[in-house]
């Protein structure tokens, strides 16, 4: 079942990023449908130093004033398409970097995309699973439950006690904030992304 705008307009953007966790994103992109589960995010709010939003409205973060429920995709180092998922209401400006996936469907896609046969290199990444998954900024500002990208509840329940939090990764610039635990990833699993 497709996740509702409910789930994506609460205010809370910790509490939201360790519940995708077990969620299944998707993608559907010249016909073909890839997907994984979340097993990795960190969240950022605009009250803090490591949210591109935190000193206000630019032309790259617009999309993140929206309401819950659509996607922030932006460009990193120049390289790197990262997706993210906005939450809270407009003008709030919180979201969700998806981290890392566990392929489920159109695996054979998404190495073709990647140009691997290694399983594990595909999605263990925010700039490798956007590759592996087809997503640009093309997709920045579409909502999450269209036909493009989606994110499901597929019933895959997770334990509070399989969910690590420690602190984001590349954010250093944030000073105190950096020291936030909020990336969440679950405990053992082989596509969570390597430091």
């Amino acid at each position: 079942m497709r996740l509702t705008s409910d789930f994506y307009l609460r205010k809370n953007v910790t509490t939201i990023a360790r519940q995708l966790l077990g969620k299944v994103l998707f993608t559907k992109a010249n016909g073909q449908i890839t997907g994984g589960l979340i097993v990795e995010t960190e969240a950022y709010s605009y009250k803090e130093k490591g949210c591109h939003a935190h000193n206000g409205m630019t032309k790259r973060n617009e999309v993140m004033f929206e309401p819950g429920g659509v996607a922030y995709v932006y460009l990193c180092y120049g390289v790197h398409e990262m997706f993210n998922v906005v939450t809270n209401g407009k003008g709030k400006a919180d979201a969700i970097l998806v981290r890392a996936l566990e392929p489920v469907v159109g695996i054979d896609t998404m190495k073709d995309r990647m140009k691997t046969e290694a399983q594990r290199r595909i999605t263990s990444g925010p700039g490798k699973l956007t590759k592996a998954l087809g997503i640009d900024r093309s997709l920045n500002g579409k909502k999450l439950n269209g036909n493009e990208i989606w994110i499901e509840d597929q019933n895959y329940r997770i334990r509070s006690t399989n969910i690590v939090s420690a602190k984001r990764i590349g954010i250093d610039y944030a000073g105190e904030d950096a020291l936030l635990p909020w990336r969440f990833f679950l405990k053992n699993n082989i596509w969570v992304s390597k430091l």
